[in-house]
Formats: structure tokens, C-alpha cells, sequence
């Protein structure tokens, strides 16, 4: 991922107004343009505080995860980037694909800063998402950013 596709991002999503088009339209793009990665998608808050699962580009995947549980309730909980090198040591790991080995999720949010979805991306390689790849890591959190602003404006 470039510097360049976070304007190809904005330019894609901006003016859209439906969240679902939003996060569509970004995980297909996202999946696009990022190397060695096996599924790329969004869980969204529900009514309980807890996750479903929204649009992606991938494998069939877990239809609901309970904040605080996995990555991405990990991550949603803790409304902090979470970065796993080798996902069979992160306890309480939530296997919904079997071929999945690193995994990274950024929280999304409101203009208050609270919660609001997650945008959750696996890779069937070891250490995907680890210190070598921060330059990356960094433009998928503006990405995220600019996903959370797109549908913070509807």
C-alpha cells in the first residue's frame, strides 16, 4: 500500500451515502492493493456492544464476535490498533479461517471517538503485519481514518 492509494480511497468512498456501499467499496479496494493477504473486511457495533459482521472480501467468516473476545472484540474493546504476529499464541483466538497465521484490526469511530466498527485483515503468513511492515501499518490506520470520517459525514 502507497501514500497514493489513501487518495484513491477518498475519492472512491466520498459522497457515497450508505455505510454498507462505504465499507464495501473499502474492503474491495483495500484488497486490492495489499500484498499476502488472504481476507479483508469489516465487523460492525450491533445494539448489545458487541460485533457483526459487515461487508468483505474473502473467505467465509464468523458471523458475530462479543467485544473483548479475539482480535477484533479485542480491539474494539480496547479502541487500539491490535497486531498479531502468529495468530495460534494470541489467547482466545477466534479461528474463522483455518489458513489464517497474522492478523492486524483497527477500530473505526465516531466523531466522539467512541467504537464503532473494525476493519479486520488476515494474512496466511507468519509476522504480515510485524515492525518490518510499520511504514504499511501507519497507512492503514489513515486508511481506517478516512473510512471513519467518509461515514462519520453521512
Amino acid at each position: 500500500m502507497k501514500q497514493t492509494d489513501l487518495k484513491m480511497l477518498e475519492a472512491l468512498i466520498s459522497d457515497i451515502p450508505r455505510a454498507t456501499t462505504i465499507y464495501a467499496n473499502a474492503s474491495a479496494f483495500l484488497n486490492s492493493v495489499l500484498a499476502d493477504v488472504s481476507w479483508v473486511g469489516f465487523y460492525i457495533q450491533d445494539e448489545n456492544d458487541n460485533l457483526y459482521l459487515g461487508p468483505f472480501q474473502g473467505n467465509t467468516a464468523c458471523v458475530s464476535i462479543q467485544k473483548d473476545h479475539g482480535v477484533c472484540g479485542v480491539s474494539y474493546g480496547k479502541n487500539e490498533t491490535v497486531r498479531v504476529d502468529d495468530v495460534s499464541k494470541f489467547p482466545g483466538y477466534i479461528s474463522c479461517d483455518a489458513a489464517a497465521r497474522s492478523e492486524i484490526v483497527i477500530p473505526l469511530r465516531d466523531k466522539s471517538g467512541t467504537p464503532i466498527a473494525v476493519l479486520d485483515i488476515d494474512s496466511n503468513s507468519l509476522n504480515r503485519f510485524s515492525d518490518a511492515h510499520l511504514e504499511e501499518i501507519k497507512l492503514l490506520e489513515e486508511a481506517a481514518k478516512i473510512i471513519e470520517n467518509t461515514i462519520s459525514a453521512i
